[in-house]
């Protein structure tokens, strides 16, 4: 089996034009580099045993802060270290982000893609959700989800950044920073683990002294294993290497290589007929073994220069460049009513075939200056920047339909399969025919300056804006040549303003307002490009810092608006349409540290109010959307707690820990009643040495075998989440 690949000559071509245009972008960041970017420390907490010092605080360099600590950035941050993801035993980048309660999940392509909601608010339906990779703008694309194996930790950066980061939702940013070679030492792990479904995973991690100034980090990991969902099996591996190269005292290079692919069968999950989601067992597949495994892959390259000109001022220039590919097909059930014969008769379930191959290239250059100066007797910190950002989105869609009910078809004229008595390859395959054949790509220019200014020894104020020049084109390859092409230029200018009181050491006050842009990506069905959603943000809190800086917590609330929101054009599939205005507000409670007794804790609840702000006709399926209608998988209420002991056992090193997640009801499909339960999970995990550098650890998750589920699309599309599952394995330290 295979699909239609574009003709190699012309990908040749494009693949030609992008790196001229990077070739371009390298002079920006000598024009910037010349300006005293990137003194960015912040708080790095880790654990020690006690007796000797409970914690320890170390300066870490972190994207986009500037020399602040946590306290003193206007601005809710979280952050998901490598303790906590290894005590989990956490694969994915989604199961890191359920433990922080203002991300959500959302529509995740048949299990192939990241995609999340910050504080309500998620990015285009047909598109993976972004995220920062080491600061830089590199997460767009289709490389399947992501592995946390080259991971050290995930940054929640909450609020209104819009005035550093520019392009990005107003809910927030995730930054992944990721396991980099530490200069001058030799250590590394390896682990073996076996888990319910017959899956079985190793990974390394070795970080390889060759010289006195360059060292190399070598990750790689291999997955593979069955899953609850019938038919369903997945393979996953990766190479993730880092090269470090201390280039004198002060200067520091970085290359960081991204190799990975993911084989899985595309899986909509199941169908819940009448709000009954006993319709069919959560483990059934509704589509068609005979599609084959859909598949993606990622190649990245990230290269970082980091200077400290003195003890006053920083450098960082670097470019990234990021190469995904998704193809495959898949039998999923047909969403338009007219369609449908499952609401005829109950048990038959018409199905499209489709054929997708989503080639993507992403490439970043930026430079960044950091540093502090004072004018009299204020003491000025500032960030000054620029980057060049590049994003092209090969779109070849190919489409089976099944017709219209009316007609009296035949089952297999429908691509029908029987819900409650599946017969897999009952029929030949149905051929697809071209839909969409399009390339999508965005170019931006962008300048920004943040000063934040000490006014007393308490009392700080910040102030920044970023302005961005866009370029938006489409090529839309199945219309005549007078009118397949299209482009269309924006600038825009994103202020944003924060002030922090500390009331006293251990607390301070903040407040914050910004406005933001993200540039919609494509062409509606008649080729006109889409305006940019636009967003306003504000937000006020309070930070807390208890046991010596041990435990920390911050109160947050806020309201988010924003313009222009697009959803899935479902009469058209490839495309989306302009659905208007969005709310968000809320409540946010963020806890984290370490408690006596050798107790880590974590607490994050948030209170969310998503709806739209606008009435039109949802595209997907027709229905009326009216101001005040929820926006869809946005729970009210979203909770994780989760608490671990460390202790000594036969005089051994052990620590045990359980935790509980809470998600609340949601809607699953826009436009409807159609809402998905509130659902309850706990989990367990443990570790102990056996012997020196050698570690058993076991993980039991949802504790008690729940039935839930993750997201939805709509009633015929809901993804049932995981039934009880624990793992066991072995890790091993030098």
């Amino acid at each position: 089996m295979s699909i239609q690949f574009l003709p190699r000559a012309r990908a040749a071509s494009v693949r030609s034009r992008r790196f001229r245009h990077i070739a371009r972008a390298l002079p920006l960041a000598a024009v910037l580099a010349w300006l005293p970017a990137q003194a960015q420390t912040g708080d790095a907490v880790h654990h020690a045993p006690e007796g000797e010092g409970a914690i320890t605080v170390d300066g870490v360099r972190q994207a986009y802060r500037g020399d602040f600590s946590v306290k003193e950035i206007p601005q809710a941050i979280t952050t998901i270290d490598a303790e906590t993801l290894q005590q989990n035993n956490i694969l994915r980048l989604t199961d890191a982000l359920d433990l922080n309660a203002s991300v959500v999940r959302q529509n995740t392509l048949g299990g192939l893609w990241d995609s999340f909601a910050v504080r309500g608010f998620a990015g285009d339906e047909n598109l993976p959700s972004g995220y920062l990779v080491n600061g830089f703008n590199a997460g767009r694309g289709f490389g399947g989800q992501r592995d946390v194996a080259g991971i050290e930790r995930v940054d929640v950066l909450k609020g209104p950044s819009a005035a550093l980061m520019g392009r990005g939702e107003p809910g927030g940013t995730i930054n992944l920073v990721t396991k980099q070679a530490e200069i001058g030492r030799t250590f590394g792990s390896g682990s073996l683990q076996y888990g319910s479904y017959d899956r079985f995973r190793a990974d390394a991690d070795a970080n390889l002294a060759l010289t006195d100034g360059i060292t190399a980090r070598l990750i790689g990991y291999y997955e593979k294993g069955d899953t609850f969902r019938d038919y369903v099996s997945q393979k996953r591996w990766g190479f993730l290497p880092s090269i470090g190269v201390a280039l004198g005292d002060r200067t520091r290079l970085t290359y960081d290589f991204e190799w990975t692919r993911v084989e899985v069968p595309f899986d909509r999950g199941i169908v819940v007929l009448n709000n009954d989601f006993d319709t069919v067992p959560r483990s059934r597949f509704l589509g068609e073994p005979g599609d084959g495994d859909t598949v993606a892959r990622a190649t990245g390259h990230q290269l970082r220069l980091d200077h400290q000109f003195n003890d006053d001022w920083s450098l960082l220039v670097g470019a990234s460049h990021r190469d995904t590919l998704l193809t495959g097909f898949s039998s999923d059930a047909e969403q338009t009513a007219s369609r449908q014969k499952l609401y005829v008769d109950g048990h038959s379930l018409s199905r499209q075939r489709r054929s997708r191959r989503y080639d993507a290239e992403h490439s970043v250059v930026r430079a960044e200056l950091a540093g502090h100066f004072e004018t009299g007797s204020l003491r000025h910190r500032v960030l000054i920047g620029g980057d060049f950002d590049q994003f092209e989105y090969d779109n070849y869609f190919t489409r089976f339909r099944p017709p219209a009910v009316s007609t009296n078809p035949s089952d297999q004229a429908g691509y029908v399969i029987d819900i409650d008595n599946p017969i897999y390859g009952q029929y030949p395959l149905p051929a697809t025919s071209v839909l969409t054949n399009r390339l999508d790509a965005q170019r931006s220019f962008g300048f920004y300056v943040q000063d934040q200014i000490e006014l007393t020894e308490r009392l700080q104020i910040r102030i920044g804006g970023r302005y961005d020049n866009l370029t938006l084109k489409v090529d839309n390859r199945l219309l005549a040549a007078a009118s397949r092409y299209n482009s269309r230029k924006y600038e825009r200018f994103s202020p944003q303003a924060g002030i922090v009181y500390e009331l006293s050491d251990p607390i301070s006050l903040y407040a914050a307002y910004g406005q933001g842009y993200r540039a919609n990506i494509g062409a509606d069905f008649n080729n006109n490009i889409f305006d940019p959603e636009t967003s306003e943000s504000i937000e006020a809190g309070v930070k807390l810092t208890a046991l010596g800086g041990a435990l920390t917590g911050t109160l947050s609330v806020y309201q988010l608006t924003k313009d222009n929101v697009l959803a899935s054009d479902n009469n058209n599939p490839g495309f989306s349409v302009a659905i208007g205005k969005a709310r968000s507000r809320g409540i946010e409670l963020d806890v984290n540290g370490h408690l006596p007794g050798d107790i880590d804790i974590l607490l994050s609840y948030a209170y969310t109010d998503a709806e739209a702000r606008s009435g039109v006709n949802d595209p997907n399926f027709g229905y009326q959307i009216l101001p005040g209608d929820k926006l869809i998988n946005i729970p009210d209420h979203n909770l994780n707690i989760q608490v671990a002991k460390h202790f000594e056992m036969a005089g051994r090193a052990a620590q045990l820990g359980a935790g509980m997640q809470y998600v609340g009801e949601r809607l699953g499909e826009t436009g409807t009643d159609f809402t998905l339960p509130s659902h309850t999970l706990f989990r367990l995990f443990g570790s102990v040495d056996v012997i020196e550098g050698v570690e058993l650890f076991g993980t039991i998750s949802n504790l008690f075998d729940e039935t839930w589920y993750a997201s939805s699309y709509s009633s015929v599309w809901v993804q049932p989440g995981t039934p009880r599952t624990a793992t066991v394995g072995v890790r091993a330290r030098f």
